[in-house]
């Protein structure tokens, strides 16, 4: 390649004008003849064309090296193209290969797949002949197990008409046996309503004190204990001793550590279970009211130890703030509210103007008596301290204690709420909200009758006399104002004789809640408190010495033992039908007071009081 390009530099070099390459004179023609240019003066020309022909020489070699250069690469370059050619032919042939093999192999597999799929079918073919034969004692087997199925099923109807003619029979029996027990069932109403009947007539007759038992449900502070015990302690005292058998029977569970568990009942004219309401406490309650305007003073007291459920029972849910029962909630209203509203309807039902009512409201805290509507020299409502005294009839009386008149059952539950207000409350282990002292509630109901028909048909001539000195022939405030006025008017024969005419019959409705019995140890108290729970303890004592004196029929009983017993004479003594609400708690930890409290129900039912007094009341005079 190097020999080729040499003619081209000779003929370039040929044809090379030193002049028009050192920008030396130009040799040009114009025209057809030919000019030279003059050299520069001064200047040697042969030694400017021999430095111009160094150069073009320098430059040549120059360019002759680079065309080595290149020549080289070029020769390099033909070399890899080469060998490039070479590898892609033995390329192109080794997959002329590859194909020529996957084809083979395609082939081999194919044939490999052919045999696997022969064998395949052969094992096919096997299976189905031995399922086939399978198949066929299979349903051979079917056939035989569907006649056997079908026997017995045929067998199986046969006996269930059989039992369904049994069950119609029995169905039929069944059905007269629910008659016979439905006309037995209301024949045992009956009974058991006639016995009540009778029992409580008998109650009457001896002048028994009617006790009803309240089961209340377990409260979050049970499980909280006031003082440490131990864990199997602590899950003895998770169970519930006290259970509602019947409305008539309370089973406890007494149980010791060591000994045996021993199971006691209790039974009462009514006990109540942990689920039932307030209104069905009331239900056997209101006709003791009925009995109240029938002219018979009635004593309904609540008893139990403290947080059995007693103001509960009595009043209703309190408000913590005041102390004061809710009367948002009528469902949960307690006895003392829902007897005020039941008098006032007993009322509403009579002429109007034949009856007032007068209300009072005491606690007897630390054996002292304190009216809770008296007020003070300031004209402030505040406990006033009280006597009670015994009159020359052998009544127990408070003078000064404070009478307010109420039209409806709203003006008397606001003086309530009122004296509530004043009730002396001290928190111990047991109750957040332990009442101190006992509330004395009394309703008054005075009765306007006529003189020409006042009488009653009594058994003897002392009875006769008793009641004469009971009916009281003062008339309220209101009353002897306008007797005044009329006698200072000089009134007229008429009207004088129509005045002295008109007489009163005054019924009494005390609802008392007791404060309750407590075991100093578990309710943790110190000082005053302490002697809180002993004068408490102290007056509950005197109470249950009094029935005790009763029952007995002593000469003497001692209710003047305290404040408690002689401002409830009256009621206690006979002169009352006494309804006594027992309420307990049902959880272990309050066994020794809970049992307390049904021992004194149970004694209370004993006692015998006599025939309970009538009121007089007028009598239609025949002669009209």
């Amino acid at each position: 390649m190097a020999a080729g390009w040499t003619p081209q530099l000779r003929f370039s070099l040929a044809n090379f004008n030193p002049g028009r390459a050192q920008g030396g004179p130009l040799l040009t023609r114009r025209g057809s003849g030919e000019r030279r240019m003059r050299p520069r003066s001064g200047v040697d020309l042969g030694s400017v064309w021999a430095q111009r022909l160094r150069q073009l020489e320098q430059r040549l070699r120059i360019k002759e090296e680079r065309i080595v250069v290149l020549e080289t690469e070029n020769a390099a370059l033909h070399l890899k193209l080469a060998e490039y050619q070479g590898l892609a032919g033995r390329s192109t042939s080794e997959v002329l290969q590859l194909y020529s093999a996957h084809g083979q192999q395609q082939k081999l597999q194919r044939s490999s797949v052919v045999t696997q799929l022969h064998g395949a079918i052969k094992r096919l073919k096997q299976d189905l002949k031995s399922l086939h034969s399978f198949a066929l004692e299979l349903s051979k087997d079917f056939q035989l197990q569907s006649n056997t199925w079908l026997y017995q099923l045929l067998t199986a109807v046969q006996g269930i008409q059989l039992q369904n003619e049994a069950m119609q029979m029995f169905q039929i029996k069944a059905f007269d046996l629910e008659q016979s027990l439905q006309e037995v069932t209301e024949k045992y109403e009956k009974e058991k309503q006639k016995r009540r009947a009778l029992h409580n007539s008998l109650v009457e007759l001896r002048g028994n004190i009617r006790v009803h038992c309240r089961i209340r449900p377990l409260l979050p502070f049970d499980t909280v204990a006031g003082h440490s015990i131990s864990q199997e302690r602590q899950r003895n005292f998770s169970e519930k001793v006290a259970h509602a058998v019947d409305d008539e029977t309370v089973l406890v569970k007494c149980s010791r550590p060591g000994h045996a568990s021993i199971n006691k009942t209790f039974q009462f004219e009514r006990v109540y279970s942990a689920s039932e309401s307030q209104d069905t406490v009331f239900a056997d309650v209101a006709p003791l009211l009925t009995s109240l305007l029938d002219g018979y003073n009635v004593c309904i007291m609540a008893y139990g130890q403290t947080g059995s459920g007693k103001t509960y029972t009595m009043l209703g849910p309190q408000l913590e703030e005041n102390f004061a029962f809710s009367t948002e909630d009528e469902s949960e209203l307690g006895i003392i509210p829902r007897a005020a509203q039941e008098v006032f309807r007993l009322i509403s039902e009579k002429p109007p103007g034949s009856y007032w009512v007068e209300v009072s409201v005491v606690e007897v805290y630390n054996n002292e008596i304190f009216d809770l509507l008296a007020k003070d020299s300031f004209g402030k409502v505040s406990g006033v301290k009280r006597d009670v005294v015994t009159t020359r009839e052998g009544k127990s009386d408070v003078p000064l204690l404070m009478h307010e008149t109420v039209e409806n059952a709203s003006e008397f539950l606001h003086l309530v709420n009122k004296g509530l207000q004043l009730r002396v409350r001290h928190p111990t282990l047991v109750h957040a909200h332990s009442s101190r002292s006992h509330l004395v509630v009394t309703l008054t109901i005075t009765t306007i009758v006529s003189a020409d028909n006042f009488g009653i048909l009594w058994e003897d001539e002392q009875t006769s006399q008793r009641l004469n000195k009971e009916v009281s022939c003062t008339f309220p405030q209101k009353m002897r104002d306008n007797k005044s006025t009329s006698s200072s008017r000089a009134s007229s024969p008429a009207q004088l004789e129509a005045t002295e005419k008109m007489k009163q019959v005054k019924t009494r409705l005390q609802l008392v809640d007791l404060a309750g019995s407590e075991c100093v140890g578990m309710s943790g108290v110190t000082g005053a408190a302490l002697r809180e729970t002993s004068l408490i303890n102290r007056s509950l004592s005197a109470l249950a010495d009094v029935l005790g004196a009763i029952a007995e029929q002593r000469s003497h009983v001692p209710y003047r033992n305290s404040k408690l017993t002689h401002l409830l004479q009256d009621s206690v003594g006979g002169d009352a039908k006494l309804l006594v609400m027992l309420c307990i708690s049902p959880h272990q930890k309050y066994l020794t007071e809970s049992m307390q409290s049904l021992g004194f129900g149970t004694r209370a039912r004993q006692v015998q009081r006599g025939q309970v007094k009538k009121k007089n009341f007028p009598v239609q005079s025949k002669a009209k």
